[in-house]
Parts: structure tokens; sequence; C-alpha cells
């Protein structure tokens, strides 16, 4: 079976569907941030320090940990930007 079966397959169940729309959207703020650090040519200690925050913090949050939304605001102001919301 191949994964993207197994996927749908699994998908059916409620719960699964929950937690793999939570993972993905932890994973998409992951890689938001990721690109904006590139992007402003910063290490995780740089921004860091811009923000006022820790370096296992900025890696946490690339690794697709969930961290308050304070937190990102603060992140996201340290690469002069806002964080914005939207529901799709």
């Amino acid at each position: 079976m191949k994964i993207d079966s197994l996927i749908d397959e699994e998908l059916k169940n409620p719960e699964f569907a929950a937690a793999y729309r939570d993972e993905g959207e932890l994973l998409d703020t992951a890689i938001t941030l990721y690109h904006a650090r590139e992007a402003a040519g910063l290490t995780q200690i740089e921004l860091a320090e811009r923000a006022s925050t820790t370096q296992a913090t900025i890696a946490r949050i690339e690794r697709g940990d969930n961290v308050s939304f304070a937190k990102y605001a603060q992140i996201a102001h340290a690469l002069g930007k806002r964080v914005k919301v939207s529901f799709e």
C-alpha cells in the first residue's frame, strides 16, 4: 500500500484527521519561520538575540513545536514582520 493510500484511509478516522491537520499547520509555521529567517540572512542565534528569546526556542519552532501566539509575534517583529492569522 502506498503512503498516500494509507494516509487517505487513516484520514477517515476523525481523531487522526484532526491530529494530521494540526501537525500540518505546525509544520507550515515552522517552514514559514525558517524561510523568513533565511531570507533575512540570520542564524537562529542572531534571530533569538533580536527577539529576546533563546536559540533553542527558535530551533523548537523550526522543528514544528508549538509556542504561544505572543512568541510568534515577538519573533515576527524581530524580523520586521507581523503575524497574520487567516481562517481558510
